[in-house]
């Protein structure tokens, strides 16, 4: 079902200096203060194309393209090929042992999400998008993956990309202090092909970059509407990972309420008495503690906190989203994050889908300290964290045509931009 191919990448030449001192986050996590300091690596690191800014931001990351593939900067692959990414990163819970990711990069022809052959997970946010398209309209070309994941029990494709890359040293490996990042280039003919037949059979669930595809979609639409020939824009860029893969890593996205004029949290604790069982816990780390308890049981557990006292809330009615939500599937019952918010946020608090959906009371951090101080300064009335949605409650919800709440999930690490780009 899923039509991958190769393609000719966009890749910085020798000319442009180090790789590391060219390449950046996804457009979404970087903040001002860190776009300028990308800008002060290279000038020509990839931040001014992935997140251009001033009056005309998209026409001037167009020029800024053209003028780079002028001067050389940025040079086309002379032969069509597949890119083995590899990260490797700690994360909290390895006790010390790296994880290494490993997947492909490679051109995915475009499927309306009818078809069931690209899946999303999340809902999404229509600002994001209209940004995404008009940097799309000026540009003609993708500086960032799309971070997708497959199902494949026996690893077939795994056991491949392991085969092509071990014991071949890869084009780029370099540090950015957090995640070591390597690339390998595959040209093979045959490679790709068995590549390509391994994903025919195959659905892609979008882990992250829901708003780009979207707006890879929008804009195929609207060349075709329009009469224009571009044929690329059938297809759009994106790292496919195995589902199984042991360094899939998922964290929370942590909840902030923030301007509610009637907000009082005894009353709300209160309320939730119906549906949870409250426990009160000490502090930020006991809160977290108490979360990963919950977490190794398979309970369904937030942690409040009003700026005075943390509370830990652990469901108890465990057929409470039976009955509020009949027409969903299990699956998407039983997601924590479907439980906050339909139980507390949209019941007890009356945060409705398109006050969350435009950030009007509803705010999000991954980081607890953050969402904790914000209480504290009084920037919000109280935060709720959370545990990471599992991988394969991912996979559940999306099979079932579902979307979860959007900033259900947050891979780590993200995928860096500006290795491989994808002209359309």
């Amino acid at each position: 079902m899923a039509f991958i191919k190769p393609f000719r990448a966009l890749r910085y030449s020798k000319k442009a200096g180090a790789i590391e001192n060219l390449t950046c986050p996804p457009y979404d996590i970087i903040s001002d203060s860190q776009r300028q300091a990308y800008i002060d690596r290279s000038p020509y690191n990839a931040v001014l194309l992935e997140l251009p800014k001033g009056q005309r931001p998209y026409e001037t990351a167009r020029d800024t393209l053209a003028q780079w593939k002028e001067d050389q900067i940025l040079k086309l692959d002379m032969d069509p090929g597949i890119y083995i990414y590899e990260q490797e990163f700690l994360s909290k819970a390895d006790s010390g042992e790296p994880k290494k990711l490993r997947g492909l990069i490679c051109r995915v022809r475009l499927e309306d999400f009818s078809t069931g052959v690209v899946l999303p997970h999340e809902e999404t946010l229509s600002k994001a998008k209209e940004d995404r398209f008009q940097l799309m309209r000026a540009t003609h070309c993708n500086f960032s993956q799309i971070y997708s994941l497959y199902q494949d029990d026996a690893h077939i494709t795994r056991q491949r990309l392991d085969h092509l890359a071990d014991g071949c040293a890869p084009r780029y490996a370099f540090s950015d202090g957090l995640v070591t990042h390597r690339l390998w280039v595959v040209n093979d003919p045959a490679a790709i092909a068995a590549i390509q037949e391994d994903f025919a059979p195959r659905r892609l669930y979008i882990a992250d970059g829901h708003h780009r595809y979207e707006t890879a979609l929008n804009f195929r639409n609207h060349l075709r509407d329009s009469g224009a020939y571009c044929p690329g824009a059938d297809y759009v860029m994106m790292m496919l990972a195995d589902m199984a893969d042991p360094g899939l890593v998922v964290f929370p996205t942590h909840r902030l309420v923030r301007n509610l004029e009637k907000f009082h949290s005894e009353a709300l604790l209160d309320a939730c008495k119906e549906f949870f069982q409250l426990s009160s816990v000490e502090s930020l780390e006991a809160a977290q503690s108490a979360l990963d308890h919950a977490y190794a049981q398979g309970l369904h557990a937030f942690a409040f906190f009003d700026g005075e006292q943390w509370v830990l809330l652990t469901l108890t009615d465990i057929f409470a989203m039976d009955r509020l939500l009949p027409e969903k599937s299990a699956a998407y019952r039983h997601l924590d994050v479907t439980i906050l918010h339909s139980l507390v946020l949209e019941r007890l608090l009356g945060i409705d889908k398109d006050n969350m959906a435009k950030q009007i009371n509803l705010t999000y951090t991954r980081s607890p300290e953050e969402a904790a101080s914000s209480v504290r300064e009084k920037a919000s009335n109280c935060c709720f964290l959370l545990n990471p949605t599992r991988v394969e409650e991912i996979g559940a919800v999306a099979s079932h045509n579902e979307k979860m709440p959007q900033k259900s999930t947050y891979f780590y690490p993200k995928l860096i931009t500006g290795l491989v780009m994808n002209e359309l």
